[in-house]
């Protein structure tokens, strides 16, 4: 009775908690930050290089950096986001904008620095100055100022030696100078502030000759950000518009609301799945669910994080991926019920057998994530911070806290003779040992999984030959606005479109279209030119005006298709030699062998379906395909540390290729069950996805039911079978012995004596 107490006490609690998480829910998701694709703006990727043809290197491109942020602050954005990528490139994304073109001319003038007087009469230029030549300095008392590098003395001189006599005998240093809108008269309170374009204002007390110091009541923090701002303006440097993308505030709206929906269906789905399988254990781990998704948000709004479709992507599909420690363990803690134990030691042996897998296959999922941040470019960075966030989480809530939250219900022994209602195992199912009852049989024990390797790969190499005639036929793969230079128009309308009558639009505006996909609910036009500024605005225009559209344009210049393929090439090749080490490392290299195989099984399959179907390969395919190296490596090690545990319990004996066969398909059948449990759970909100979600993000859901179809499969025909093949091949030969010498041995051959 005082048992059944704590469990009604405790379960209480927890749905309290799952309540006040889901009321908690809404005012932190109203307060993150949202990209363009999920509110609407404008996003351009700008190539830097100085005027003066000098080489752009990092420190010059963060000067560009201060220059770009103090006229985003003209124009309002809030939360904008200025990425740095390369050496010569930024990308700024610009949310809630809905002038793109106001936004690109603010952005692309040269950055201009001014000496004026208190008048706003322009007394020099930059071209005084040298090129990045403000320093961070002192002044004679020792408090933090600007030293400035003069280049042109006697112009400096000349005009310093003028305002010494003026009444009001000051220098007024200007970022930008507008006109219209600036004047000292009106900016002198606010000098030196981030709100103003004037930089500074000193006094001049006698003509100059050499280098000059700024100072004034300067923080080392205000010092450095002069420093920074002084010489984006003394660094003239030309700003080309590389790529672009323009959407409708309207577009991002519905892509937030469908892709949300599809999430949440995808997450009560899985919800449902577990309390079906495991009953009292699949509705704690559907609390710690809940708990995860909400700390997921939590560290995502914390670290200040802009939410993109990528990154819901990447969440949903995390959700997915986070079950699996908890289906891990639940397999576990049942197999060790049905060898007899009690529920308490079955708890505490299933979660200890269980961490090894869990840890390894998170780590290798991590691994990738960080691979992807790295190399890949802005959706791909979004995709991989979630992703990185959703791992770290995953190992606190869906490992420590649900084995937590599990023994707390554990040692009430109000479960002890209850098992089926925990965790769906029949009491008549649990052996008595002592009674000398056998251990119940595992589920398709005289199945051979490994049987028919040989015609399973031939299968795969049957869908890979006809991916590649697909690709053929068609003359090439089907390649995303990202891999061709060109122009993307995405154009959602209340009327139909006809491709005749887009044609007509597209000659009337004086383009033609390499390509038009009528949708149910959108038309994509592709343009093989790269349309420029003005251009984009134009179309877009026409389009908004003529059908009452909601319209979303991306720019690719050829510069950026070239980056982005060897970009993807790099990241899927890394991907695989960091695999190889840490399997190798964390197992031995056979296994490693045997899961890059896998792998590579993975990759091909799926760029045979696209070709096959004539999908198109965008940058989220990119994603899709990284991701599934981390998912398909992740349910590999899950069935490799089983293999692992029963070939240690045999070091012993002399291993046979007949039993080594017989380990495999042990390992396979006791995985089995597990391995589908987690492929559903994954697959379900990628279907969610698929079917609801947005067509922004359909190239990479469509990826991943591919990816996470054949990762199962080759987890357990591809990579076990060359294990397998493998580790025949090594037996019987002779393990290399290390040589062992004696002190005596050693002392002989120091004074050169045959031994």
């Amino acid at each position: 009775m005082k048992g059944q107490k704590k469990v009604y006490g405790i379960t209480a609690i927890l749905i309290l908690l799952v309540i006040g998480i889901c009321f908690s829910f809404i005012p932190l998701f109203n307060n993150l930050k949202f990209g363009l694709d999920l509110q609407g703006g404008f996003e351009v990727l700008y190539k830097v290089e100085s005027i003066d043809g000098s080489k752009m290197t990092r420190d010059k491109l963060t000067a560009t950096y201060k220059t770009l942020s103090k006229r985003i602050d003209s124009l309002g954005v809030t939360e904008p986001e200025i990425i740095l990528e390369g050496n010569d490139k930024i990308r700024v994304k610009l949310a809630g904008v809905t002038d793109s073109e106001e936004a690109r001319a603010q952005l692309s003038t040269v950055a201009t620095l001014t000496f004026r007087d208190t008048e706003d009469n322009l007394l020099m230029t930059s071209d005084v100055l040298q090129s990045g030549g403000a320093k961070i300095s002192q002044d004679s008392s020792g408090n933090p100022a600007v030293l400035l590098a003069v280049k042109d003395k006697d112009k400096f001189y000349e005009v310093t030696n003028k305002v010494k006599d003026y009444d009001e005998n000051m220098i007024v240093i200007w970022l930008d100078f507008n006109a219209m809108t600036d004047s000292y008269e009106d900016d002198k309170e606010t000098c030196g502030t981030s709100g103003s374009n004037c930089l500074s204002a000193a006094t001049v007390s006698q003509g100059f000759a050499s280098d000059v110091i700024i100072q004034g009541n300067f923080t080392e923090e205000e010092v450095e950000n002069l420093v920074d701002l002084i010489n984006s303006g003394s660094l003239p440097s030309k700003l080309t518009e590389v790529s672009s993308k323009t959407v409708g505030a309207s577009f991002g709206d519905d892509t937030l609301q469908t892709t949300l929906i599809a999430g949440i269906i995808g997450v009560v789905a899985i919800a449902v799945v577990l309390i079906f399988v495991y009953h009292f254990a699949g509705f704690i781990s559907t609390v710690s669910m809940m708990i995860y998704t909400f700390l997921v948000f939590l560290v995502f709004w914390v670290l200040g994080g802009v939410l993109t479709l990528p990154g819901i992507a990447a969440l949903v599909l995390g959700i997915g991926m986070a079950v699996d420690s908890n289906v891990i363990t639940f397999a576990r803690i049942r197999d060790e019920l049905y060898k007899g134990k009690s529920l308490p030691l079955a708890f505490k042996e299933g979660t200890k057998y269980s961490f090894s897998a869990i840890l390894d296959s998170n780590l290798t999922t991590l691994l990738i994530a960080i691979i992807m941040f790295i190399f890949g470019e802005s959706s791909i960075k979004g995709f991989a911070t979630m992703l990185i966030i959703t791992v770290v989480v995953t190992m606190f809530t869906m490992v420590f806290l649900t084995r937590i939250l599990l023994n707390l219900f554990v040692k009430t022994n109000y479960f002890n003779d209850k098992t089926w209602t925990f965790i769906k195992v029949k009491a008549e199912d649990i052996p008595d040992v002592a009674k000398g009852e056998k251990v119940k049989k595992i589920p398709f024990e005289h199945v051979n999984f490994l049987k028919h390797k040989k015609l399973l790969a031939g299968i795969s190499l049957c869908i890979i030959f006809a991916g590649i005639v697909g690709i053929m036929v068609r003359g090439g793969v089907h390649l995303g606005i990202d891999y061709q230079a060109g122009t993307d128009i995405t154009i959602s309308a209340s009327e139909n479109l006809t491709k005749k009558g887009l044609q007509q639009d597209l000659e009337e505006l004086g383009y033609t279209s390499s390509n038009i996909e009528i949708l149910e609910d959108e038309v994509t036009i592709r343009v093989d030119s790269a349309l420029d500024g003005d251009e984009v605005e134009t179309v877009n225009t026409y389009f908004e005006e003529k059908y009452d559209a909601k319209v979303n344009i991306g720019v690719v210049s050829n510069v950026v298709k070239q980056e982005l393929i060897k970009n993807a090439i790099l990241a899927v090749v890394i991907s695989l030699l960091g695999i190889i080490l840490y399997v190798s490392f964390r197992f031995k290299f056979t296994y490693a062998v045997g899961g890059v195989v896998a792998l590579i099984h993975d990759v091909l399959v799926i760029c045979a379906l696209f070709g096959i179907f004539y999908l198109e390969v965008s940058s989220m395919f990119i994603a899709a395909i990284l991701a599934i190296i981390g998912y398909s490596i992740n349910d590999t090690i899950v069935l490799f540390d089983r293999i692992r545990e029963h070939m240690q319990e045999e070091n012993s004996k002399k291993l046979t290729g007949e039993r080594l066969e017989e380990i495999c398909n042990l390992a396979i059948r006791e995985t089995f069950s597990r391995t589908i449990y987690t492929s559903v759970t994954t697959l379900l909100p990628v279907l969610a996805l698929i079917f609801l979600g947005s067509n922004e993000i359909l190239t990479f859901n469509l990826a991943m039911l591919f990816g996470l179809i054949a990762g199962t499969y080759s987890s357990i025909f591809i990579a076990t079978s060359l294990f397998l093949y493998l580790e025949k091949k090594n037996l019987g030969k002779p393990k290399k012995v290390k040589k062992v010498y004696t002190d005596e041995f050693e002392e002989k051959a120091i004074k050169g004596i045959n031994c």
